[in-house]
């Protein structure tokens, strides 16, 4: 059947079955513009929709590098009204891409500190899927289910009474599926389990050692129980349970929560649909003040106030600019000129240097783009310091840097002249690098020599013979 999407008369805002059609931004402005009644159904619907697609391009693009910049803008929305909206996001994401689950279980941690109705919301909805997934054998689901929950249990957010509870459930009746479920499971949280619970742990692995004793499963998963043996021999090292960039919530500040996998679970399955809300004002001045609070400025709220004070403000300097160069009588050449002082252009000249060099494939693409920098002369040495800090950086030599350097100094004696240059400046603060960074540097500047070194005996060779 068809879907009829009708068209509301008042203010012309397509109303369909999943709640409303693509409107562009544009379309979606004006008409929030028009709606003077803002506690009226159709502004909360819309509020509704640009809040799911807020929230839903948030949890997309959040990864390990930028979590501290997604996590205000994600509390900057109204999560109280969203929470279920975040829920079924963030489980959606982790599902599809479950090597990102510690990123969000980490985002998770970090919005239960302040908001702990929806660590508790998520809480339940993984329990019920996974308890769904247990009875239907959906293997897929139980392992990116468990593995969310693992580093749940990681990072306090759930006790780790219930990540037992699963272990004991998965390997009362051992198949293949359920002890690669349980494999996976105590892989990701072993570590904390351990530290926290070490005789539930060790009964644990001696459930596994029975289980491998019996030769009841298959060696494929027979192989799994070794593996998982010699990772606990080696503690967990290459399975931490948080790795450090992602500690972001203070042992103080941690809320645990303390579910059962026996309990009921209240998923709030509506929650994920819009309600309309006889008392929207009141809940958004509500989550507002709340949000002032966790953030500590409302610059957000006041962007539209700002900008039209900034404008005026433009305007204002610009009639006194005019009205001062009238009365003065000098020329635009003649006045007062800035000079930026802050050395913003050559901080940019070096990121656009470092950006350039760590993403090309050989050095011969990096040497043509760098090229087409257009550097200055004046700041030639700018890219052989760039050139020779990044080698430096590295954790053994790499060729790539010494073939880039050997392909500068063939353009022009300049270059050869800036390398030199820098390899004395480096040999005066020889004091201040690592072990690691001046044997990188000594042999970038070793291939130098050696391939001068080298050209000159060509150059030797060919007038000797042909003059």
């Amino acid at each position: 059947m068809a879907t009829v999407t009708t068209v509301s008369k008042t203010n012309d805002i397509p109303i369909g079955r999943a709640g409303g059609a693509y409107i562009p931004p544009a379309k979606l402005r004006a008409l929030q513009n028009s709606i003077t009644d803002k506690s009226s159904e159709q502004y909360q619907r819309m509020s509704w929709e640009a809040l799911k697609k807020s929230i839903n391009g948030l949890i997309n693009k959040v990864n390990t590098a930028n979590i501290k910049n997604i996590v205000p803008e994600l509390f900057s929305e109204n999560l109280l009204r969203g929470r279920g909206l975040l829920c079924r996001s963030i489980m959606k994401a982790q599902a599809a891409s479950v090597s990102f689950t510690p990123v969000y279980a980490g985002l998770i941690a970090v919005v239960n500190t302040k908001f702990p109705q929806i660590g508790e919301l998520l809480l339940h909805r993984l329990v019920s899927q996974y308890r769904r997934a247990y009875k239907r054998n959906d293997k897929i689901v139980c392992l990116a289910g468990t593995k969310f929950i693992a580093h749940l249990v990681n990072q306090r957010v759930v006790n780790e009474l219930l990540a037992l509870q699963i272990l004991e459930l998965l390997l009362e009746k051992a198949t293949d599926d359920s002890v690669e479920v349980a494999v996976g499971f105590i892989r990701e949280c072993g570590a904390y389990l351990s530290e926290v619970a070490l005789k539930s742990t060790n009964y644990i692995f001696d459930r596994f050692r029975h289980i491998l004793h019996e030769g009841s499963i298959d060696k494929r998963t027979q192989y799994m129980i070794e593996v998982l043996f010699q990772v606990r021999k080696d503690k967990f090292k290459d399975h931490p349970s948080i790795i450090p960039e992602l500690d972001l919530v203070e042992e103080e500040d941690q809320i645990t929560h303390y579910i059962s996998l026996d309990e009921s679970c209240d998923t709030q399955e509506k929650l994920n649909v819009f309600q309309y809300d006889e008392n929207y004002l009141a809940e958004e001045e509500k989550y507002l003040s709340i949000k002032k609070e966790i953030l500590g400025s409302s610059d957000e709220d006041n962007e539209g106030d700002t900008e039209d004070i900034s404008d005026e403000e433009e305007s204002d300097s610009d009639e006194e600019d005019e009205g001062d160069g009238s009365k003065t009588g000098l020329n635009s050449e003649e006045q007062m000129k800035i000079h930026d002082k802050t050395n913003t252009d050559l901080i940019n000249l070096r990121r656009a240097i470092y950006l350039t060099i760590m993403s090309s494939l050989n050095f011969e693409e990096c040497a043509h783009k760098l090229l087409k920098l257009g550097i200055p002369d004046n700041q030639q040495i700018e890219l052989c310091n760039m050139i020779i800090e990044c080698c430096s950086q590295e954790r053994t030599y790499i060729s790539f840097y010494g073939l880039l350097g050997e392909r500068f100094c063939k353009l022009s004696r300049q270059w050869s002249n800036s390398f030199t240059q820098c390899f004395e400046d480096t040999y005066k603060t020889i004091h201040r690098y690592e072990t690691n960074r001046l044997r990188n540097i000594a042999k970038c500047k070793f291939f130098f020599f050696f391939f001068f070194f080298f050209l000159k005996i060509i150059i030797f060779f060919f007038f000797f013979f042909f003059f």
